[in-house]
């Protein structure tokens, strides 16, 4: 699984990025976020404040995004907050990246149903195209890590690929979305098999039809 480790405190990083500030973009999301709790409850905005960071840092860099140290304490700046409070916060969730990622984090579920379905052979198709787990690629493109169970498992294997999931992947299938990405393009996301929308029974329901297109009533049918 992903290493949580904090990358080290340098002073190369020290100089990149010790005075990271909230874009004005940035500063208005902050605040909005921030809005959302009652007065005094500041803090409680500390998870989407670290997700505002890491995106901007991710623009910075034309990546998905990552939190350095020195942001991190920017985040416990902002919200008042002693640094380690927000940095268990961000060592806990693997939302947030704690070292640089390329362009494309590409996730991959190993979990039991993935796995069943074939996720060793997602995995295998990701390091064909120069992949390392926990590392970036020569090209800047991609970081592959693979994670536990993120609740796709009526269509499994799945992984996400920084804000989407694509679904239902055969070999040929994730080949066709990172071929997609790598040419700069957006390729469908959800589910990969053709005809099915969402999680629905592959080839259409089986029991309950009538409530495909209204709200059956089955009490009498009992």
């Amino acid at each position: 699984m992903a290493d949580r480790s904090v990358a080290p405190d340098t002073p190369e990083l020290r100089e990149r990025w010790g005075n990271f500030a909230f874009s004005a973009e940035y500063e208005a999301k902050a605040k909005k976020a921030i809005a959302r709790y009652p007065e005094g409850r500041s803090k409680s905005a500390v998870m989407p404040l670290l997700d505002l960071a890491q995106r901007q840092v991710g623009e910075e860099t034309d990546t998905q995004g990552w939190l350095p140290l020195p942001v991190i304490e920017y985040v416990a700046g902002y919200l008042d907050m002693p640094v380690i409070r927000v940095l268990e916060v961000a060592t806990f969730y693997f939302m947030y990246n704690l070292v640089p990622v390329g362009k494309y984090h590409v996730q991959v579920c190993g979990t039991t149903p993935c796995m069943l379905r074939g996720s060793d052979d997602i995995i295998a198709a990701c390091k064909a195209r120069g992949m390392k787990k926990g590392a970036v690629s020569e090209d800047g493109l991609w970081t592959l890590t693979e994670v536990e169970c993120m609740g796709n498992c009526a269509t499994a294997p799945m992984v996400q690929i920084n804000d989407d999931n694509y679904e239902d992947l055969t070999v040929d299938r994730l080949d066709a979305v990172l071929d997609a990405l790598a040419k700069g393009e957006q390729p469908k996301t959800g589910t990969q098999e053709p005809g099915r929308h969402t999680s629905e029974p592959s080839g259409g329901p089986t029991t309950l039809k009538e409530m495909v297109t209204e709200n059956h009533d089955y009490r009498g049918e009992w």
